[in-house]
């Protein structure tokens, strides 16, 4: 196939994605049936918008920065702000979802650091329990027989939709999150997908084992998918065909995207590997089969485990075991060690989750689908021609900066088991508002000071939505901080203020998961300047936009039915990120930091986090008591 052909095509099923909304024949089955009448991402009103955000930032500010912001807002209020806001308006007037597309652009594909680490989180499985390179293998098997299960679901639209209380979720995500892949770019990244209502679906997996690539067919001559046993034995032939670690040419996709881009493009120049390429951009989803894990100190097994699903542990581990621009990438390591890493342009946690809870839950099961399916394809590998004394340049570059990088990350993953939502939920207090307290209170008694802070809302009740930022740093949050850490209040008074700023972060999380959130409407503003050839707006270059846009912490809830941990990097080289899935009787999380900030450490973090939590409960059991 020439160059021509596969541009087009890639642009093709890339463009056919931005148009699913209004593709008629996608809405037949369940997963799709109330997406076209679920209500557009609406813009807020300015006036709204700009004292949410004077309130937001009062706590990070002086008093002397704090009425320098005023006054900028007062004058953005009069001029440009309303001509902005009337630009905007119409702009979500003729689109779909107003924010999507400069969401997609400016948070993802334009953004040019590696996405190992900064921008693709890891997801922890519980461990399994095989110890073997056979037990390691069956899994596997079982694992793909439950995704291809699941894959079944979206491709007959058969997955249920998802709600929020009462309210029906778009579904969009759920459709992307198979036989999606990122392609580097010099300026700006392209993602495309191939989705099943496309000629030639994709029926391939990649399987990934001793940094070598494969081909592997998943279903037979008959289109039913291969049986567990079939795939186990496709698997065997693969290892056995990689027994040597291969040319780690997976590295480059760990490499900053310009240089990413340039090395592609060199790539792409020969015929054989511009067909493994498409090979894998095309494929369902990769599976990297583990070879080794790094020594573990006693008790760190739950952190080592989740850096192998963050970036693999470096280029003497299994970071060249990966293709880091795939969507979707399964991880099975040695030793019941497992999870995946996604590659974060087209969906958040959710609809992973989901896929996770679906796969395990079928892994759980002792049945096996045991149909052999007919005609089976041996697997391939998938070949690069790595010749040009460029690439080999760009792949010992790209080995040294990835080393650096897994070397910076400072990650600890801990549950938490003194109590988890029952004890909020039994006091009457939003877990989720409670939990993101306590991360407010472990800052500020580490630092004595107060940090602007990202918790994701979801905008899924909208068609398209994706995220807002849920400001948790509040006034009220500050009261609460500073009062818990003085001694001389009372009990009763420590667990006013909680309750105060548990409440006051509850409205907030409502009203911006109903569109009504501040940080993406201020983003757009920005942007809609852009576009008409106007100034950056001076609201937007002042220092309370930029300190309240500098996450010190960073974090997301992640619900998961299984023990599973979600981790990411931090957003700014001197914060947190931090994840967590709280479940009824324990709390798990993942907070990540970097080594080369002096002042944060991923430990002591989790230790102020931990304390807190156990504070919080003594003075609401503690307010309880005096009452009596």
């Amino acid at each position: 196939m020439g160059n021509v052909c596969v541009k087009v095509k890639l642009h093709r099923v890339s463009c056919n994605l931005q148009k699913m909304q209004t593709n008629e024949k996608l809405f037949v089955g369940r997963m799709f049936s109330v997406q076209d009448s679920l209500p557009k991402l609406p813009v807020p009103a300015l006036e709204q918008t700009l004292q949410k955000y004077l309130r937001s930032v009062r706590p990070l500010l002086t008093d002397e920065e704090y009425a320098k912001t005023q006054k900028i807002v007062e004058d953005f209020n009069r001029d440009p702000g309303p001509k902005l806001q009337t630009l905007l308006e119409k702009r979500a007037q003729r689109e779909t979802n107003w924010l999507s597309d400069w969401w997609t652009n400016v948070a993802y594909l334009e953004f040019r650091q590696p996405v190992t680490v900064n921008v693709s989180p890891g997801v922890v499985f519980p461990k399994q329990n095989y110890t073997d390179k056979e037990g390691q293998l069956r899994f596997t098997a079982k694992l793909i027989s439950g995704l291809l299960d699941y894959k079944k679901m979206i491709d007959q639209q058969t997955l249920p939709v998802e709600k929020m209380g009462k309210q029906s979720l778009c579904m969009m995500q759920y459709y992307k999150i198979l036989c999606g892949c990122r392609i580097p770019g010099k300026k700006k990244d392209t993602w495309v997908c191939y989705p099943p209502d496309e000629a030639n679906p994709p029926r391939h997996l990649v399987i990934a084992h001793n940094n070598a690539f494969f081909f592997l067919e998943c279903y037979g001559s008959d289109n039913q998918p291969l049986g567990t046993e079939q795939i186990y034995e496709q698997l065997k032939n693969i290892v056995n065909q990689s027994n040597e670690p291969d040319v780690p040419v997976g590295l480059l996709t760990t490499e900053n995207r310009n240089k990413w881009a340039k090395a592609y493009e060199l790539l792409a120049k020969d015929k054989e590997s511009k067909a493994s390429l498409e090979i894998l951009q095309r494929s369902i989803c990769a599976i990297c089969i583990d070879n080794k894990l790094p020594e573990s100190a006693p008790g760190e097994e739950d952190s080592t485990a989740a850096k192998m699903m963050l970036h693999g542990g470096g280029s003497q581990f299994n970071s060249a075991n990966r293709w880091f621009d795939k969507t979707l990438q399964f991880i099975v390591g040695p030793n019941g060690v497992c999870g995946l890493n996604y590659e974060h342009t087209t969906a958040e946690g959710p609809p992973i989750i989901s896929i996770v809870d679906h796969v395990l839950d079928y892994c759980s099961k002792n049945a096996d689908n045991s149909t052999k399916a007919p005609g089976v394809i041996p697997p391939r590998k998938l070949k690069f021609n790595l010749s040009f004394p460029a690439l080999k340049e760009n792949l010992e570059e790209a080995a040294e900066n990835l080393d650096s990088m897994v070397k910076d990350v400072d990650l600890t993953v801990f549950k938490f088991t003194e109590y988890g939502k029952n004890f909020p939920k039994s006091q009457k207090l939003s877990p989720d508002s409670y939990l993101q307290m306590a991360f407010q209170l472990a800052y500020f008694r580490l630092y004595s000071k107060p940090c602007a802070t990202y918790e994701t809302a979801s905008l899924r009740q909208f068609q398209l939505g994706r995220t807002d930022t849920i400001r948790s740093c509040s006034i009220e949050s500050l009261e609460f901080s500073k009062g818990m850490m003085d001694p001389s209040l009372s009990k009763q008074k420590k667990a006013e203020l909680l309750r105060k700023a548990v409440t006051g972060h509850k409205n907030y999380v409502a009203e911006a998961v109903k569109g009504q959130g501040i940080d993406r409407h201020l983003l757009g503003l920005k942007l809609i300047a852009l576009e008409n050839n106007m100034k950056v707006p001076a609201l937007h270059m002042d220092v309370a936009y930029s300190l309240s846009s500098h996450h010190n912490v960073s974090t997301s809830q992640v619900p998961a039915k299984y023990e599973a941990c979600l981790v990411f990097g931090p957003t700014v080289p001197d914060g947190y990120g931090v994840c967590y899935n709280p479940q009824e009787k324990q709390v798990i999380l993942g907070v990540s930091a970097f080594n080369c900030c002096p002042e944060t450490d991923s430990k002591r973090f989790k230790d102020s986090i931990q304390q807190s939590l156990l504070d919080m409960k003594s003075v609401l059991e503690g307010s309880i008591q005096s009452k009596l």
